[in-house]
């Protein structure tokens, strides 16, 4: 997640899913011999979920900050061995829980607000 001007790790998924969708537009017609016919170029996105550990209290913060507003977030999401996905993403839940003397867990899920840009992961 974007914490001012550098991408700063909220933490480490242990489980997560990606889902990339992509509507089509159905162009059917008399013309398209009894076939459906679909044109690319249909609404995109990408939605994510996992769980893991927070590594970050400023990141804890941020991120109830930005639910309490509404805001969007600005968030680089790294598959290793792959590359990343950055983009601004909305935050449709996320779920904190520990002990007194454990770590932090979460469970989140994101959806996709606008153009996400892929870099793949350099050779």
């Amino acid at each position: 997640m974007r914490n001012g001007a550098t991408y700063e790790a909220a933490g480490g998924f242990r489980t997560n899913s990606f889902t990339f969708s992509g509507e089509t537009i159905d162009v059917t017609s008399k013309d398209s011999g009894g076939y459906r016919a679909l044109m690319a170029g249909g609404t995109r996105a990408l939605s994510t979920s996992g769980s893991g550990v927070f590594v970050s209290d400023d990141i804890v913060k941020m991120l109830n900050t930005k639910i309490a507003a509404g805001e969007l977030v600005d968030c680089e999401l790294v598959v290793p061995g792959l590359g990343s996905y950055s983009g601004m993403f909305a935050i449709k839940s996320l779920e904190m829980s520990g002990e007194h003397n454990g770590e932090v867990t979460y469970s989140i899920s994101l959806d996709s607000a606008g153009v996400v840009a892929f870099t793949a992961e350099a050779a």
